[in-house]
């Protein structure tokens, strides 16, 4: 029997790992230019985060978790979302009693099970953002114009933002009255999953993806009609801010996203280059995760973006985040002598920051030019007993084909004269 990956899942081979560097990368310089941290959690937690945080009645909770019962007898969840761990970390660790707001970042692991396709996977990479401490619109506006900067700096063209408002636990009961008034006489045309939803929690039906049920909510009483003065007031800071920075967006009253947390502001980030699943982005506002979770009344924002979806978008688009990362050098040898005083060397550059490798196979000098071609090297440098004895040799720029002279024990300075190569 051949092992396979599991359904669902990617290897990242070495010859497209360079894309995610890229894209990390990018990540990475956005947030520290945004005065956003890094925050690491682990890859499972206790399933009790997941069903208070995210909500019992979401897909992600009743259908996509991968949760098991570990040694102990405890009930354990693979990470299906970064949101709930954030949080748990920012009130295990008292991140709240320091100087607010609590700006954090992460490119993580998640794990859903839900049908594998282009862009979705059962193990996938999300980069999130959260933030703790204000109320303002004007933070929900800045991690609005952080996504859209990534897309930007990634040379993304053709995405669009959409925006709407949820409200808050009091205007949202008042809702969910009228959406039980309105989905009564149609509950028996509703699938099972939504009639359960019915009772519980009747906004989860506007998330359900059956086509029936889907047609049915079409005409279901809009939310953002709905809110209450200060959530409209929130919305109406929120499009103010992202007029002042010139962001142009869509209100679209029917956004509610797939977990239950959010309150007030909601977003998606939506693109038509990556087939139906056109949301790369999305995000919004909790203010009562945290207490929910038993922390204190501390008010959070934040969004998920997935990298694989990020990647497939690039790819349409027929962009190539960074480059290949050749060597710098590949040092070829002839002869037992200069096979000893190439280990050497390449020990001795590496340390020195040269990228440097060279033949473990004893391969002819011919062949080892042709897999330093084969490999991207930027200059090759051949050793053989009389490049060793006269301490010199030739080092020639692969590209070009220009070959320079070059003392063996100064090659750590011809690469810093070239400013570093990787």
């Amino acid at each position: 029997m051949q092992i396979q990956a599991p359904k669902g899942t990617h290897d990242v081979l070495p010859q497209e790992s360079y894309k995610w560097h890229a894209i990390e990368k990018a990540i990475r310089a956005l947030c520290h230019d945004f005065g956003y941290r890094e925050i690491r959690t682990p890859v499972f937690e206790h399933t009790e985060l997941f069903d208070r945080g995210v909500g019992e009645t979401t897909d992600v909770v009743q259908k996509e978790m991968y949760t098991f019962t570990d040694k102990g007898d405890r009930s354990i969840t693979l990470r299906p979302e970064g949101t709930s761990p954030v949080v748990r970390s920012f009130i295990e660790h008292s991140i709240y009693a320091q100087p607010q707001p609590s700006k954090l970042y992460y490119v993580s692991p998640c794990f859903r099970y839900e049908k594998p396709q282009a862009g979705r996977l059962r193990a996938f990479h999300q980069f999130g953002v959260e933030v703790f401490g204000a109320t303002d619109a004007a933070l929900d506006a800045e991690i609005i114009s952080l996504a859209l900067e990534l897309f930007r700096r990634l040379g993304v063209t053709g995405v669009e933002l959409e925006i709407n408002s949820i409200g808050c636990p009091e205007c949202r009961k008042v809702y969910n009255e009228k959406l039980r008034q309105f989905f009564a006489p149609k509950l028996q045309d509703l699938c099972e999953t939504c009639r359960q939803r019915y009772e519980k929690n009747p906004l989860r039906i506007l998330d359900c993806k059956d086509k029936n049920c889907k047609a049915i909510y079409e005409s279901a009483p809009i939310l953002l009609d709905n809110i209450c003065p200060e959530c409209d007031e929130h919305f109406a800071r929120l499009r103010a801010c992202l007029d002042a920075m010139g962001i142009s967006y869509t209100v679209d009253g029917t956004i509610v996203r797939g977990l239950d947390y959010y309150t007030k502001t909601v977003f998606e980030i939506v693109s038509k280059n990556i087939g139906a699943q056109g949301t790369v982005c999305g995000g919004g506002r909790y203010n009562g995760l945290v207490s929910e979770l038993g922390g204190p009344e501390v008010p959070g924002v934040g969004f998920g973006l997935g990298m694989e979806r990020l990647l497939l978008l690039l790819d349409n688009l027929g962009i190539e985040p960074g480059g290949t990362e050749p060597v710098d050098l590949f040092v070829a040898n002839i002869g037992e002598k200069a096979d000893i005083y190439t280990q050497k060397l390449v020990h001795r550059l590496r340390r020195e920051g040269v990228s440097v490798d060279r033949d473990y196979l004893g391969r002819s000098v011919k062949a080892q030019m042709k897999y330093a071609n084969k490999i991207g090297a930027k200059y090759t440098l051949v050793l053989g007993d009389s490049e060793i004895e006269a301490g010199r040799a030739g080092i020639k720029h692969m590209e070009t084909g220009e070959t320079t002279e070059v003392a063996l024990d100064e090659l750590e300075k011809f690469f810093k004269q070239l400013g570093g190569l990787n």
